[in-house]
């Protein structure tokens, strides 16, 4: 499992003009089964992304893909994380 942060750089003013294309790659992460959550990081610092079922070289090159990093609005960092607790409810829910 991943956490993907996403933190604006000093372009954040240009993200209006990538947002579209931000938003799609945002949807093809859900659709490929990769996303799990995405939000954003308080107050105003960019987004995170909860992200699993992908090797993290495959991760980092699906990131680079985003036009949001590709166009340098925001820097992103990878942490990998694997869970060892859970609450009952999440049991079996990330593979």
């Amino acid at each position: 499992m991943f956490i993907v942060l996403l933190k604006f750089s000093d372009n954040k003013a240009k993200a209006g003009q990538f947002m579209e294309g931000h938003k799609a790659w945002l949807k093809r992460g859900f659709d490929d089964g990769i996303f799990l959550m995405a939000g954003s990081l308080k107050p105003q610092l960019g987004g995170g992304i909860m992200a699993h079922n992908i090797s993290r070289d495959a991760l980092q090159a699906f990131v680079g893909d985003d036009p949001f990093v590709a166009h340098d609005i925001v820097a992103p960092e990878i942490i990998e994380f694997e869970p060892s607790q859970q609450r009952p409810e999440l049991q079996g829910l990330f593979g």
